[in-house]
């Protein structure tokens, strides 16, 4: 066999191959076989037909044809081997020579896996930068958990509206001066500052009384999800028909007998802030390993195919329409709800589709400079760390996996995961 290959743009390469001739009438022997064993020739059982009678009967070409599907994979494999080719997308089959008697020739022609130059990525310099828990942080949480505790309690007559005040409201709203859909609402419960109305609607209600009638002037965002109102100015006739506010309790140590396991306040401010702690710890943690990775991968010299950003782009949108699915949601309502269509949502996805494929090729690479090897005992770990979070048994997890055929993505998982550590584990310092 004799293989020859031609780079071209965009990491495309082709490559001619030649079989030999009595290769080529090997394959047509076995592909007689083949459709003898398929077909009904009249005179003849299945598969006991001459190779003449077959070949009067379906024609030469369609042998050929047979031979080539049988000739073709195999070699195609031997010159991807010989040529050091790593595909990405499967190859475009232009039959050049498919005669009897004479050498097979076909080109194929196929993207190549890009060509990775690593750069640093032992030895990085990222510190691990633990933010600080202070008193406020640990106020905060505390104030919460009485947040939690308040009640609300009507306020006293002739009291005016409050920032905080949990109201509601009769309105109309106007465009134009005229009534549009969706702008009215009867006894519409509303929280002054929850910012859930146009911007300034709530603050023109501070001050405002039981029974009292206001007109709030607004504008409409740009962005505003009914494409008819948005930047428009509007009126809105309000009357307020209930206040009420929340009535704190005291943070004292009855709050923390309440809302926790301990007797007193300290003990609870104690746990709340080795709590923050701890999660500050991991936070800085998953921050120093993010940037690490970024670092090695920043570091990388590579031209990406523009095929694998499209790969990576679609299956971002296969797994959008999963989850939407798993929600009972599909992706066209999806689609509709937001006001956008599937070219924009391709075209928000491709920086992180790229940046993706760029993280994906600089881990494959490290993976081979520092011979990172995947073994049984890695495959055992991951399982049983998949079983444990969707609360299976590893035997489940291992036959779901074997049906689906994800082994070899479940082993390129763990490499990745693998590598990374990798690089992790050399951070400077």
């Amino acid at each position: 066999m004799k293989v020859s290959a031609e780079k071209i743009e965009n990491q495309k390469v082709v490559l001619t191959i030649e079989v030999e001739a009595e290769e080529l009438t090997k394959a047509q022997d076995r592909a007689c076989k083949r459709i003898a064993n398929r077909v009904n020739i009249p005179g003849f059982r299945k598969g006991k037909a001459p190779k003449k009678i077959v070949e009067n009967h379906v024609g030469k070409e369609y042998i050929l044809d047979e031979a080539f599907d049988l000739i073709y994979p195999k070699a195609f494999n031997d010159a991807l081997k010989e040529q050091e080719l790593v595909p990405v997308t499967r190859p475009e089959l232009d039959i050049v020579t498919l005669e009897s008697g004479k050498d097979l020739v076909f080109k194929a022609t196929f993207t190549n896996h890009p060509e990775v130059t690593l750069g640093e990525y032992k030895g990085l310099n990222v510190p691990k930068e633990v933010a600080e828990v202070t008193d406020e942080d640990v106020d905060k949480q505390i104030a919460n958990f009485q947040d939690r505790q308040g009640k609300l309690v009507d306020v006293p007559e002739d009291t005016a509206v409050a920032d905080g005040d949990f109201t509601t409201l009769d309105f109309e709203g106007f465009v134009d001066g005229e009534p549009f859909d969706g702008g009215t609402g009867k006894d519409y419960p509303l929280q002054i500052g929850s910012k859930r109305f146009i911007p300034g609607f709530e603050d023109q209600l501070i001050g405002a009384k039981i029974g009292e009638e206001r007109e709030l002037h607004v504008t409409f965002p740009e962005d505003y999800q009914a494409e008819e109102l948005a930047g428009k100015p509007a009126m809105f006739k309000c009357t307020v028909r209930s206040i009420k506010h929340k009535e704190l309790p005291p943070i004292d140590d009855e709050l923390a007998k309440k809302v926790s396991t301990f007797q007193t306040l300290a003990e609870l401010k104690a746990d709340i802030r080795k709590n923050l702690q701890e999660n500050a710890e991991r936070a800085a943690e998953n921050a120093q390993r993010n940037k690490a990775i970024e670092m090695a991968t920043d570091n990388i010299t590579v031209d990406i195919p523009e095929v694998m950003i499209d790969d990576r782009v679609d299956s971002m949108v296969q797994e959008l329409a999963l989850r939407l699915e798993q929600q009972g949601l599909k992706l066209e309502q999806y689609l509709q709800y937001a006001g956008t269509d599937i070219s924009k949502i391709r075209e928000d996805y491709r920086e992180t589709a790229e940046k993706n494929v760029k993280t994906d090729l600089m881990l494959e690479e490290v993976a081979k400079a520092e011979e990172i090897k995947v073994g049984a005992e890695d495959i055992d770990a991951e399982v049983e760390m998949m079983a444990a979070s969707y609360g299976a048994t590893p035997k489940q997890v291992r036959k779901i996996i074997k049906e689906q055929g994800r082994l070899t993505d479940l082993t390129y998982t763990v490499l990745h995961k693998k590598t990374m550590q990798f690089i992790i584990d050399h951070i400077a310092g």
